[in-house]
């Protein structure tokens, strides 16, 4: 999905939908890493740190006392806006969010000492030019083999790039724009989600299965779904990950 197409489903879902993940019901088993951890880990107290692709805003939020300054941009008003309402909802001072393009990086150059990236379109060029000498970029990627069973139920899903190719093309694109050391791995993990709602949240808020329910028998394929993947765990289905951790 380019940042064209993400904006317009993401504002579109915003307006419709909402964006309280809160009660959302969903567990993970066999992922190798946390990406929030691999951020803190290449992180020091006194680092400023850039999320491009922030969304809500939760994960910013969630490592703020790690860092001693964060800033979270996305393309999306609707995202932005929820992010705001997250932020003024918290006791945090030391996080802004901003509505901007990831390609065209509206900040000094050399500025960040982190830039972080978790399933949103990015500029290799634009991050070279914010992040400082010695600095780190992390992103966190979906797999195109990502909730595979309920691509094959519907017989479409969301069309990217196989994700060796996609993988490949960052960590190329990565070291061509000059960064050092381009480390990578790779899971495919189970996801069980508790409840029915919860999984039709989830096809609701991604661009999974294009314009879920809009079409009467997607409700009715969703239901044999179910009945198939029931487990005792929950609702089955996989998410598929690829991290990129680079060095300036």
């Amino acid at each position: 999905m380019n940042e064209l197409d993400y904006k317009s489903f993401y504002d579109k879902v915003g307006k419709t939908n909402g964006w309280d993940f809160s009660k959302l019901k969903v567990s993970l088993e066999g992922a190798l890493w946390d990406f929030n951890e691999e951020i803190k880990k290449k992180s020091k107290p006194s680092d400023i740190l850039l999320d491009i692709g922030t969304g809500g805003g939760e994960n910013v939020l969630t490592i703020a006392s790690s860092l001693l300054f964060l800033v979270g941009i996305d393309i999306s008003t609707g995202m932005i806006e929820t992010a705001q309402n997250n932020l003024m909802k918290s006791s945090i001072s030391n996080v802004r969010f901003s509505q901007m393009s990831s390609d065209e990086l509206k900040f000094p150059a050399r500025f960040f000492d982190v830039v972080t990236c978790r399933h949103a379109p990015f500029s290799s060029i634009e991050i070279a030019k914010v992040l400082k000498k010695g600095g780190y970029f992390l992103t966190q990627q979906v797999g195109e083999r990502d909730k595979i069973n309920i691509k094959k139920a519907f017989n479409q899903g969301q069309l990217v790039e196989e994700n060796e190719a996609l993988l490949t093309r960052y960590v190329r694109e990565l070291k061509e724009t000059g960064f050092s050391e381009v480390e990578y791995l790779e899971y495919d993990a189970n996801d069980y989600y508790q409840r029915p709602e919860d999984l039709i949240f989830l096809l609701k808020h991604t661009p999974t299965i294009p314009n879920f329910g809009e079409e009467n028998h997607d409700f009715e394929i969703l239901n044999d779904f179910i009945e198939n993947n029931r487990t005792e765990k929950g609702i089955r289905t996989n998410s598929k990950r690829f991290l990129i951790i680079a060095k300036k």
